[in-house]
């Protein structure tokens, strides 16, 4: 019965957190089969050192888990392409409520601009915008699945941002010529 307890505590700390590691692989790797393995392995791991976790966010865990498996396994099997990620909208994009075609369109447009725009960013930067606006991760949670310090979260925010804001700007430009 003894060994039951340990997995049991597991699935209540870990589980709930599975969106949110899938989201954060997918981001990092760019592909749905590349991402489930990824997630696979990290819940691998997380299932044979949980008897190490020392408490804290279990959130914060699994995704540092999911951050350090995703950039050994990147390294293995990508270590010739580019650390820019595509993203698929459709995976990741909640539910329109609206049912009107033309709001739908324009939040569909806005939604692909954004990831294009979080696509070009250096991964170090869409990394932390992930966890924080995403993932609404605090900034010492993210320090930790980041395994920097607060300060460096704070500071790669926000030039992340800043180069988010310049890319949108870019990208509506783009389509504000393209359009003439």
């Amino acid at each position: 019965m003894e060994e039951e307890r340990p997995r049991l505590s597991f699935e209540q700390a870990i589980l709930p957190h599975l969106d949110a590691a899938y989201s954060l692989a997918r981001w990092l790797t760019a592909t749905e089969p590349d991402a489930e393995d990824v997630l696979q392995e990290a819940c691998l791991r997380a299932v044979r050192f949980f008897s190490g976790y020392q408490g804290g966010s279990p959130r914060a865990w699994l995704l540092s888990i999911v951050r350090r498996t995703c950039y050994t396994w990147l390294a293995k099997n990508r270590e010739h392409e580019s650390t820019t990620i595509a993203f698929d909208d459709e995976l990741h994009s909640g539910g329109c409520e609206s049912t009107d075609p033309e709001v739908h369109l324009l939040r569909q447009a806005d939604r692909e601009m954004l990831r294009q725009a979080l696509a070009e960013l250096p991964v170090e930067f869409r990394e932390v915008i992930v966890l924080r606006e995403f993932e609404q991760l605090s900034y010492k949670e993210i320090a930790i699945v980041a395994e920097i310090p607060v300060g460096t979260v704070m500071s790669r925010l926000a030039r992340g941002r800043q180069q988010l804001q310049q890319g949108i700007a870019a990208l509506l430009g783009e389509e504000s010529n393209g359009g003439l």
